[in-house]
C-alpha cells in the first residue's frame, strides 16, 4: 500500500473524501453481521468509513500506513488505529468478524497477498471491497477529457472477473458482486463522483484528493482541464454530455465484491 503517495496527496483528503451514507448503508447490508462485531478496515485512509461503521455500533480496527492520513481522522472510542499494510496486517489470526476495504485496493502492492492476509484474520466472516472496474462504465465523459487517467485505471484495476477469481482462490468462500450506481450528490468525491457536476473537476484541491489525478502527468491534466473549461463555457460539454444532467444515478463501474456472508 502506498503510504508515500498518501503522505503527499492526503493533506486535505478528509475535506473531499467524507463517508457517504449510501455506501455505508451498503457496507452494513452486505456484511450482514451483528452490531458490536469487530471489523478490520484495511487502507482506512482518514477513517471516514471506519468512523461511519463505528457510529453504527461496530468496533473497528483501522489499518493504515500513512500517518498524514491517520492524523486527519476524527477519533472515535470504538475505532482502534493500527499502522500497517494490507500485505502484512498486524492482527492475530481469526481476530475479526469481518473485513472491509473501501477504494484502497489499487494501492496494494499485491492483491493476492492482501486477500490472503484478510482471510487469515477473518477466515469465517465476510470480506468486502468497494472498488472500481472502468470497463463496466457506461459512456464515461471523463475519459474524453482525461484519457490517460482512464487508461491508467484500466491498467491498474483488474476486471471484475479477475477480481472474483482472486477472491475465490484466496478465501474459498462464495463470492458475490453488487453494482453501485452513483447518485449525483456523493459526499465521497472519488474519481467519478462528480459525474453530474463537471465544473467540480476544475477545483485543484478536489482533484488532489483523487489518486488518479494526483499521480497523473500535470501537463496532460492541464490540457484536459483547459478543454473542459472551454467546453463548459461555449456549451460543447452540454451539447455532447448534457443528457447526464437528467439522470438521478449512473453506472460508471463502481462495485462491491463480497466473499462470504451477504444478503442477496
Amino acid at each position: 500500500m502506498s503510504a508515500v503517495l498518501y503522505d503527499t496527496i492526503g493533506r486535505n483528503y478528509s475535506v473531499h473524501r467524507r463517508a457517504d451514507y449510501r455506501i455505508a448503508d451498503c457496507l452494513i447490508n452486505y456484511l450482514n453481521i451483528p452490531e458490536n462485531s469487530i471489523i478490520a478496515d484495511i487502507g482506512a485512509g482518514s477513517g471516514n468509513y471506519s468512523n461511519a461503521l463505528a457510529e453504527r455500533g461496530f468496533f473497528v480496527k483501522a489499518i493504515e500506513p500513512s500517518d498524514i492520513m491517520k492524523n486527519q481522522s476524527v477519533k472515535k472510542d470504538n475505532v482502534e488505529w493500527i499502522k500497517g499494510a494490507a500485505e502484512n496486517i498486524p492482527l492475530e489470526d481469526a481476530s475479526v468478524d469481518a473485513v472491509v476495504s473501501i477504494m484502497a485496493s489499487h494501492h496494494f502492492t499485491s492483491l493476492s497477498e492482501a486477500l490472503a492476509e484478510m482471510n487469515r484474520i477473518c477466515p469465517d466472516g465476510p470480506i468486502l471491497w468497494f472498488t472500481f472496474d472502468p470497463r463496466e462504465a457506461d459512456n464515461p465523459w471523463i475519459a474524453d477529457y482525461f484519457p490517460k487517467i482512464w487508461a491508467d485505471a484500466m491498467r491498474i484495476f483488474p476486471s471484475l472477473n479477475e477480481l472474483k477469481d482472486l477472491f475465490s482462490k484466496a478465501t474459498h468462500k462464495t463470492v458475490r458482486i453488487h453494482s453501485f450506481k452513483l447518485p449525483p450528490d456523493l459526499d465521497d468525491k472519488f474519481l467519478a463522483a462528480c459525474w453530474r457536476k463537471p465544473s467540480a473537476y476544475l477545483n485543484e484541491d478536489a482533484r488532489q484528493a483523487m489518486s488518479g489525478f494526483a499521480v497523473a502527468d500535470p501537463v496532460q491534466v492541464g490540457h484536459g482541464i483547459e478543454k473542459l473549461k472551454n467546453d463548459l463555457i461555449d456549451g460543447t460539454w452540454t451539447q455532447k454530455y448534457g443528457y447526464v444532467l437528467n439522470f438521478e444515478e449512473i453506472d460508471w463501474g463502481y462495485r462491491f465484491i463480497i466473499a462470504g456472508k451477504a444478503h442477496n
